[in-house]
């Protein structure tokens, strides 16, 4: 199940150049490519150091890692929720992201052409309000839509208790929305009680702190005004501190020059991989491996899906005969040397449907269609 994450901010904050850098970039165990499937759009593949250690135990021909798609989004103006400049491209792509990735620039550049004072802060709300804006046009909309609902369900009790817990949910997220409390909003994403995807500003986000090339290391950028800033508000989970400029710098070197001139900046992975993982993690994303001769194949799922739904993932017919999962956990191919060894030892269970997949489960389904 891939997942999308929208890279979002104000004009001249760096948000081009980070999306570049994900185009361009590689994850240095493989080599793999990043993919390109449009101009505002690529596929990532999702760090794992997990992979390498599989492929060798199970003597595999190649790994195919989880992916992520990241979408760079129309630039905001202030005016977005009433269409100004590419306001409703803007919103439109919005709705069709699971995670709104904000980038922000936390450092002054003479070359870069701003009409006001350098505002992290400042900026994020900027984006947030046009959210909260548009939200609280679509909650009006909805509300004057809902007359006519409600006349139309009058003798189905069902539609008219599901159009009240409806009324219900959106006057208390409307007071949320002007009030600017997006945190009361957050709970409402995805609802049963009001139609799927209405809200915008309910949605997951990250925050990139975009550094200058010279402070992309913890001894400098944890003293950057603008970054504690952030940290106060947000917390460290998500703030992500980097370097557009020099992740784009580093995609477009071989892998051995890309190495050694992180070395030389004490940097041990390229920060891309950190906002990748971060990512993957903010929204709830597990990954569980399907192993082989052939290849070791990373499957990113929901966080607390059962293994039938989890083989569904994999193909449809697995879901559709599932029989049961032979389960493996990642950490019990470090105490053995081979696969029959984990069989003798007992480590591969038997599991039915109902069993909930855990992160780095190694899966074989058994199915019969």
């Amino acid at each position: 199940m891939q997942v999308t994450a929208g890279l979002v901010g104000l004009p001249n904050v760096g948000k081009s150049t980070l999306f570049n850098a994900l185009t361009k970039s590689s994850v240095p165990a493989e080599n793999y490519p990043f993919c390109t499937i449009d101009p505002h759009v690529a596929i990532t593949f999702v760090p794992d150091e997990r992979l390498a250690i599989l492929k060798n135990f199970y003597k595999s021909s190649k790994i195919i890692p989880a992916t992520m798609k990241f979408v760079d989004i129309a630039g905001l103006v202030k005016g977005a929720a009433r269409g100004e400049g590419l306001g409703n491209q803007f919103l439109a792509n919005i709705r069709e992201v699971d995670l709104i990735i904000h980038v922000i620039r936390c450092f002054e550049d003479q070359d870069i052409i701003r009409n006001d004072a350098l505002d992290p802060l400042g900026d994020f709300e900027i984006i947030t309000t046009e959210l909260i804006l548009r939200d609280i046009e679509s909650i009006t909309k909805r509300n004057a839509k809902r007359e006519g609902l409600l006349k139309q369900a009058r003798n189905n009790p069902q539609e008219l208790a599901a159009l009240e817990r409806e009324e219900k949910t959106l006057t208390t997220v409307l007071a949320a929305l002007n009030s600017s409390d997006i945190a009361t909003v957050q709970r409402f994403h995805n609802s049963p009680d009001i139609p799927r995807d209405l809200l915008l500003s309910s949605k997951n986000y990250l925050i990139v702190a975009n550094m200058g090339e010279a402070e992309i290391n913890p001894q400098a950028y944890h003293n950057n005004e603008h970054y504690r800033a952030l940290i106060a508000r947000f917390g460290k989970d998500r703030v992500i501190p980097l370097s557009a400029r020099l992740e784009q710098e580093l995609s477009l070197l071989e892998e051995a020059e890309a190495q050694e001139m992180m070395n030389l900046l004490g940097i041990p992975t390229p920060s891309l991989n950190h906002l990748i993982a971060a990512a993957y993690r903010q929204l709830n994303q597990i990954t569980f491996f399907t192993c082989g001769p052939q290849e070791v194949h990373a499957w990113p799922i929901p966080q607390g899906i059962t293994i039938r739904q989890a083989a569904g993932e994999i193909h449809t017919d697995l879901q559709k005969g599932f029989i049961c999962a032979e389960i493996t956990a990642y950490a019990d191919t470090a105490t053995v040397k081979t696969e029959s060894q984990l069989k003798s030892e007992g480590k591969i269970r038997t599991e039915g449907q109902d069993y909930i997949v855990q992160d780095g489960d190694i899966v074989h389904i058994r199915f019969n269609v």
